[in-house]
């Protein structure tokens, strides 16, 4: 599956931003999807996951209670809203296919997006 995300940039502290993420080239209702992020100087770890039909999802508990992942299947696309955002938020954030019970990636990275927050 091909992946592109959207949607970073620069906020303030306390701000929200929305990133998107278009999939092509499979059958993109049928995989359970999630957010990975990756910071500066880190190794890139799980954000939030989302099932097949949008019914479960899974957080961080360092994202949970601010971030909300929902998708729509019938765009093909995957959405991550993210509130009260704080400096250690800033990291490239990527989509993918994600294993539900293991939440590892399964499949080719895209290019991601850059989130950075600084006042």
């Amino acid at each position: 599956v091909h992946l592109v995300e959207s949607g970073g940039g620069l906020v303030q502290p306390g701000e929200s931003l929305r990133l998107s993420c278009a999939a092509s080239g499979r059958t993109f209702s049928r995989y359970a999807m999630g957010w990975f992020r990756q910071a500066p100087g880190k190794e890139r770890e799980f954000a939030a996951a989302i099932s097949w039909s949008g019914g479960s999802t899974r957080y961080a508990d360092s994202v949970k209670g601010r971030f909300t992942i929902s998708r729509d299947n019938a765009k093909n696309t995957v959405y991550l809203q993210m509130n009260s955002l704080k400096p250690e938020d800033t990291a490239v954030y990527y989509c993918n296919t994600i294993d539900w019970g293991k939440k590892n990636p399964l499949d080719t990275w895209g290019q991601g997006t850059l989130v950075t927050v600084s006042s």
